[in-house]
């Protein structure tokens, strides 16, 4: 999915789930316990799709979807609610919400929902490059002072205004769709209509000339390329050849450098040569951690316009600067959302950033230099690891006595190690009785090496 999700739910438990796992399926999240917020949010045009549930502390999310329809007529609305009554599920059919999802829901089935959302969005037609600027703040910020964001800069005012196509590589969530759209409203081309598309797009055999005569001479975006197959690839390369003069500029967006693919038969060449005359390629927040600071602060701005935005403590931007950041600048702007959402007296704490970076994926590498203050924030580590391997599903049944038992094993070896294998002491130390703790070495196969202390 590829998308921008509103989330509004005083629930900061659903805000985290959902945020998660909408961030992982590939949307943006912009998440808030509050309706004023939502509807800000709504009438300055952010948004791909909204989740709302209906009793928040300043209103009833309800009574609010006639006006999120008003302002923006193709906005999908999501309710979700646990006041699972008939007549909450008839108020939001009669308020014309797309979706109604009585809480507790099954994951799988609000992702559904969303994909679905997602899929009937029209085409918009880009703004003036006035509206740019302010979109920015609205999307992945681009900005640093990094030596690979200096290149990006010079490579993105070089290719302006040129007519043909580009390849724009970069891993998820980076920005790729962000700079289509800024070479498309700072070009000669910013008052013609902007069209991102699928390559899932152009299956229908009709669907090239359609979607050719609604961009007109504005700009074409072919979004993840590298997922197409052959005889999607083939359609596009006769759609290319078929351009006249009045063509769009297409741009094409790809997760990874394509030459691999092509190498191995997995990308057509002549496809490949024709989308790459000129290619962008978009660096990984790894690569320029150096301007986490600049982003940190930006992404926290943009959510305060004018009111003092919160403060991220120098230890917890150390904290983020010591992790991988598989998501890119598409993660951080979540896990700074769900910072403001914790942050207390307008102070971002190196204890809520570590709290958050827990449940991210890939926090192993981060793990060993975090200081934890609790054993509970390690066990909640591994246990939201353990849940994230089966999402979208739930992990077989019998979890409490699986997950006790991988804590029961280091447990027992570190207290035989402590005592240099005496299994009184250990029993004792331990707190169970002697016959128990036999009982568990030969259940759990260790081995028990007297006299030798090992810590």
């Amino acid at each position: 999915m590829d998308g921008t999700i509103l989330l509004a739910d005083d629930d900061r438990t659903i805000r985290t789930v959902l945020s998660q796992a909408l961030t992982r399926a590939g949307c943006k999240v912009h998440a808030t316990s509050s309706l004023t917020t939502l509807l800000r949010w709504v009438e300055e045009g952010r948004g791909d799709v909204v989740i709302t549930d209906v009793m928040m502390p300043d209103g009833n999310g309800l009574e609010f979807v006639p006006k999120m329809i008003d302002d923006r007529p193709d906005l999908p609305v999501i309710v979700i609610s646990a006041q699972n009554t008939i007549m909450t599920a008839i108020e939001a059919k009669k308020v014309n919400a797309f979706e109604y999802l009585p809480k507790p829901f099954d994951l799988p089935d609000l992702m559904k929902s969303v994909r679905r959302a997602l899929s009937i969005q029209p085409v918009k037609t880009r703004a003036a490059p006035q509206e740019a600027e302010a979109r920015q703040t609205e999307e992945l910020p681009l900005i640093g002072q990094s030596e690979a964001m200096q290149l990006l800069y010079k490579t993105i005012a070089r290719l302006l205004n040129i007519n043909d196509p580009t390849l724009i590589h970069g891993p998820s969530g980076v920005g790729k769709t962000l700079i289509a759209r800024i070479l498309h409203d700072y070009s000669d081309r910013r008052t013609l209509p902007f069209l991102s598309i699928s390559p899932e797009s152009l299956v229908p055999l009709e669907a090239p000339a359609a979607i050719l005569d609604k961009v007109r001479s504005g700009t074409l975006v072919i979004e993840s390329i590298e997922d197409s197959t052959h005889d999607v690839q083939g359609r596009i390369v006769r759609m290319l050849e078929d351009l006249r003069q009045d063509a769009p500029r297409v741009l094409v967006t790809s997760k990874r450098p394509l030459a691999a693919a092509v190498a191995d038969g997995r990308f057509r060449e002549d496809l490949y040569f024709r989308i790459a005359g000129h290619e962008i390629t978009v660096p990984s927040l790894a690569e320029r951690i150096e301007d986490l600071a600049a982003l940190t602060h930006s992404i926290l701005s943009a959510q305060f316009r004018g009111s003092a935005a919160p403060i991220l403590e120098e230890a917890g931007l150390h904290v983020l600067q010591r992790y991988s950041w598989p998501g890119n600048v598409r993660q951080l702007n979540n896990v700074m959302s769900q910072a403001l959402a914790v942050q207390v007296s307008g102070r971002i704490t190196k204890d809520h950033i570590e709290g958050i970076l827990l449940a991210q994926p890939a926090a192993d590498a981060v793990l060993a230099g975090l200081q934890f203050g609790t054993m509970s924030k390690s066990i909640l580590f591994f246990a939201q690891k353990y849940f994230d391997s089966h999402m979208p599903d739930l992990p077989p049944a019998g979890v409490y006595a699986r997950l006790l038992a991988e804590f029961e094993r280091p447990v027992i070896e570190v207290a035989l190690a402590a005592t240099s294998g005496n299994q009184a002491k250990c029993a004792d130390l331990l707190g169970i009785n002697r016959n128990t703790l036999r009982k568990k070495i030969k259940e759990l196969g260790l081995n028990v090496t007297r006299g030798r202390r090992m810590m």
